[in-house]
């Protein structure tokens, strides 16, 4: 099985700045593309940030600018590096890992999910 550990979450005013970073674990293979969603209340789960395994960076435009990804193979670790923060972009941030396991299956597996709010 894999397991993923997010943090870096919290409280930050407007304009401020904050470090995601979420590191998997256990019956790895290869790591494929890492990503990051959020999900506001009464909202639906959006893909904000993706990286491929080449490294090549995906953003949605509400972040483009603003948010940087980046991955580090060696650790089995996801960054989201987010500047200039909104009061638009509070939610529960979620590190999305696509992960071929040692038996060969691949799975997307999610993280517990990291709270981030942003005061005005």
């Amino acid at each position: 099985q894999v397991q993923l550990v997010e943090s870096g979450g919290g409280l930050v005013q407007a304009g401020g700045s904050l470090r995601l970073s979420c590191a998997s674990s256990g019956s790895i293979f290869r790591i494929n593309d890492m990503g990051w969603a959020r999900q506001a209340p009464g909202k639906q789960r959006e893909l904000v940030a993706l990286i491929t395994s080449g490294g090549n960076p995906r953003y949605a435009d509400s972040v483009k600018g603003r948010f940087t990804i980046s991955r580090d193979n060696a650790k089995n670790t996801v960054y989201l590096q987010m500047n200039s923060l909104k009061p638009e972009d509070t939610a529960v941030y979620y590190c999305k890992q696509d992960v071929t396991t040692t038996t060969r299956a691949t799975t997307s597996y999610w993280g517990q999910g990291t709270q981030v709010t942003v005061s005005s």
